[in-house]
């Protein structure tokens, strides 16, 4: 390794992530798992994690009884086991525990599975060596990326099978994604790393594969992602009101007090400020309508809700961010050296989280729904005040938005299913001891694509409404909206005639995950 390699480590080190299994934010868990900042076990953590293993090593050495130490677990929690015994158990723990299937996460998404288990042991009740979490930091920070299939997790007890898949490359077998996203040996990439792999003693094997960290590193993606979309709603809704010559009154900040969700009262501030010096607004201020459509009107009660979702759905995701979510855990004696409680229970249960990826599910379904009633509105001659039939010129000869509403319905619509609560479900496993499950990771697969959906329903929401204003020149929105106006044309130029635009979509659909288009509320 050059000199000029070991000061960039050195300068990217200082800017090191140290976790402890307290402070975690979901920014951090981006900033690591998209952005590759560096982590490192904190200090303190470390000596909590040691006291907390000594009890483990002392059970072994006293050769008591504790689940998944000395005995198998689940159905066969009741066999004992001891000796050399125990080391072979941990391996094929993580053996047998690898059955996924079907596609394989996202790398960012592993990423963050990793750094969400690391921060977990951290906390000092698994009972594991530093060891552990050292080589989870190694991998983070030195590229390391396991191939965890998508499917086969019931979410408890916890992730089993996607965490066996990351335990796999822990130990040295497995595998890894290269940087074209294909499978590479697991020790392949450990030792183009220069990352030695474990042994697992005693528990350890259990405390990396019992836990929650797939469908919350889904989720906690996704609501970060979540928190962009509803912002941009917020903003390309006020476009595709005021070129539809709607009214504001419905977001005078009184209405809003007099029932104070805080969500409500978020969006019915941005809207404001979007169309505050709008030139359209001002045009029609005497017209004489009273009130627009729901789509149009209602847009803080429903936006609204939406961010209240979100952020009751943040919550939970930061409590369990930060929490011990593995079986046993080990509760050390204060002052007492190698003594403590090992006690078996139940935090790796999905359910906590499994509903709240269900209600976000719902709740970004309704924000793509109603932007795909607005985005109806633009595009109806029977609806859209005055302007072309499907916002083209020479319609009949060219189609113009006829077909994106039809794609952004068909969106909408998948939605609607999608949307059905993974977490109402349950089914037996494992002999009929674990007999109620949460399908939390069902649910997080869901809420990623109900995510996706809306971002491109929202993305040809705005290509329209950018349509829109070009029609209503001379005339223009207000500042903030002629600022989004001028982003979206930098990547989608207005439709003239007939063209192809799905390119468009994902150009804008880009510019909305960039958070470009959130940043005129700022």
């Amino acid at each position: 390794m050059t000199d000029a390699v070991i000061a960039g480590e050195s300068r990217d080190f200082l800017q090191a992530l140290h976790i402890n299994g307290n402070e975690l934010t979901l920014e951090q868990v981006r900033e690591v798992a998209v952005g590759g900042r560096p982590v490192l076990l904190s200090p303190d953590a470390r000596k909590n994690v040691e006291r907390a293993r000594a009890v483990v090593d002392a059970l072994v050495s006293g050769n008591k009884t504790s689940y998944a130490i000395t005995t198998g677990v689940g159905k066969m929690s009741d066999v004992r086991i001891a000796g050399p015994q125990i080391r072979e158990l941990q391996l094929n723990l993580v053996r047998s525990h690898a059955v996924g299937v079907g596609d394989l996460l996202p790398a960012a998404e592993t990423r963050a599975m990793m750094l969400l288990r690391a921060n977990s042991l951290a906390k000092g009740y698994s009972g594991i060596r530093p060891v552990l979490i050292d080589a989870l930091c190694e991998m983070l920070n030195r590229g390391v990326t396991p191939a965890v299939p998508s499917q086969g997790s019931v979410g408890a007890s916890g992730d089993l099978a996607p965490l066996a898949h990351l335990a796999l490359v822990v130990i040295g077998e497995g595998e890894c994604l290269a940087e074209n996203d294909s499978p590479i040996p697991g020790s392949n990439a450990l030792r183009r790393a220069g990352i030695e792999s474990v042994v697992l003693e005693a528990k350890e094997a259990v405390s990396l594969i019992n836990g929650t960290q797939a469908m919350l590193a889904v989720g906690a993606l996704a609501v970060l992602t979540a928190e962009t979309l509803v912002d941009s709603a917020d903003v390309i809704g006020a476009l595709s009101l005021d070129s539809l010559r709607g009214t504001d009154a419905a977001f005078d900040a009184r209405i809003h007090h007099a029932r104070p969700h805080s969500g409500q009262g978020i969006t019915a501030a941005n809207l404001r400020r979007m169309l505050e010096g709008s030139e359209l607004r001002e045009s029609h201020r005497e017209c004489g309508r009273v009130q627009d459509a729901y789509s149009l009107r209602c847009m803080p009660q429903v936006h609204g809700a939406v961010r209240d979702t979100i952020s009751h759905c943040r919550r939970v995701f930061e409590i369990e961010t930060n929490s011990a979510v593995d079986n046993p855990l080990v509760f050390v004696k204060d002052n007492q050296e190698g003594e403590g409680d090992i006690i078996s229970g139940g935090n790796f249960h999905g359910e906590p989280l499994a509903f709240a990826l269900d209600f976000l599910g719902i709740a970004i379904s309704a924000l793509a729904g109603i932007s795909e009633r607005r985005l109806e509105r633009l595009v109806n001659p029977a609806l859209n005040e005055g302007l072309p039939p499907f916002l083209c010129t020479a319609a009949g000869l060219n189609s113009g938005f006829m077909m994106p509403q039809v794609t952004a319905a068909a969106l909408v619509s998948e939605n609607k299913v999608l949307a059905h609560p993974a977490s109402v479900d349950s089914i037996t496993t494992s002999g009929n001891k674990e007999d109620f499950v949460s399908m939390g990771m069902t649910a997080a697969m869901k809420l990623k694509r109900i995510v996706e959906n809306t971002r491109n329903t929202l993305a040809i929401e705005a290509m329209a409404a950018a349509q829109a204003l070009d029609f209503a020149a001379p005339l223009k929105t207000g500042k903030r909206g002629q600022g989004v106006h001028a982003a979206i044309r930098a990547v989608s130029p207005a439709v003239e005639k007939d063209r192809v635009m799905y390119k468009d979509f994902t150009r804008i659909a880009d510019l909305i995950s960039s958070g470009k288009i959130a940043d005129a509320l700022r």
